[in-house]
């Protein structure tokens, strides 16, 4: 997977504690915002007006912290408005790339063969690990951010006064609400199939797999009376737990030994993991062989043979219901 340090690339794992054993995610290190003027936003950090045509994301169509970015791309109606460079699914050597595949974009920028290029173009000296999505200004020629949760909060809400509809996923009386569930559903269920997938001990797995399972059991009585999670409509917290339900019965319960049940075993998950693929503008965002591919064949130290198996089915609509 690799990262890079002071500019140099390196086709090294990074990611794990050497002594626990445990998965450990980098911050994030670009934290610009774009706002309707440019002024500072969130991260106290500003100068990135929003305008039509400006700017450029960088995603994997396999990641489920680029999909999050991408689907608030379609729900504002931003795809005119933001231009989407799409990697390859295979990622070995050089990290992300820009090699030939259905649904790969070259890269519009450099001609670059991989992304970590793109990141020492911003920095050339940058160290650190390389990923997706990322927010690239083309009127500053720089990064302006590579933290998902970020971004969809930006394409959710800077454009509204230049060509985004008037769809609110972050609305304000739930945004204390929001910003807690968020926090709950990022460290047990987003992180945590990575943190029990790419566990280098059992200690570390058992760690992980228990709280994950344990959210997921408390989101399914959640939505035992509700459609979403919060405030009776469609916000930013749905879409931050369902890229990681999508992936989750043909993914994360064979490759990252996340077993214990399936979404599809829960049926108020599995009708919200259904819920949502059917608003307008996200099937069209769902790649099901980028996914599939991506983990199975990129991650040889998981899968060293790289065979990618022919299920479980996803839970989409157009199938029924598993027994």
């Amino acid at each position: 997977m690799g990262f890079l340090k002071d500019g140099e690339w390196h086709d090294e794992w990074d990611y794990s504690d050497e002594e626990s054993g445990a998965f450990e995610r980098d911050d994030s290190i670009f934290r610009n915002w774009i706002t309707p003027d440019g002024a500072p936003g969130p991260t106290g950090k500003g100068g990135f007006a929003a305008e039509p045509g400006r700017y450029r994301l960088y995603i994997s169509l396999a990641c489920p912290w680029a999909h999050r970015a991408n689907i608030a791309r379609h729900l504002k109606g931003l795809t005119g408005a933001i231009e989407l460079v799409v990697v390859h699914w295979l990622m070995k050597d050089g990290g992300w790339s820009f090699r030939d595949g259905e649904c790969v974009t070259p890269d519009p920028l450099l001609g670059a063969e991989n992304l970590h290029q793109i990141y020492t173009k911003a920095k050339p000296d940058y160290s650190g690990h390389v990923t997706v999505p990322l927010l690239w200004d083309t009127k500053t020629d720089t990064i302006v951010n590579n933290e998902s949760a970020d971004i969809l909060r930006m394409l959710g809400t800077a454009f509204d006064q230049c060509g985004a509809n008037d769809l609110d996923l972050y609305p304000q009386p739930y945004r204390e609400e929001i910003d807690a569930l968020n926090d709950k559903v990022y460290d047990a269920v987003n992180n945590g199939v990575y943190k029990a997938g790419f566990a280098a001990s059992q200690s570390a797995y058992d760690d992980a797999i228990e709280p994950l399972f344990a959210m997921l059991d408390e989101l399914e009585q959640h939505l035992e009376a509700q459609e979403w999670l919060v405030g009776g409509q469609l916000t930013e917290a749905d879409i931050r737990l369902w890229t990681t339900l999508i992936r989750f019965d043909p993914v994360y319960y064979v490759h990252f030994k996340c077993n214990v049940r399936r979404i599809a075993d829960y049926p108020n998950l599995s009708a919200f993991t259904r819920r949502l693929y059917d608003v307008a503008g996200i099937a069209e965002t769902v790649n099901f062989k980028h996914i599939r591919h991506h983990y199975f064949a990129s991650h040889d130290f998981i899968n060293p043979t790289g065979i990618v198996p022919a299920g479980p089915d996803p839970l989409i609509p157009g199938r029924p219901a598993p027994d």
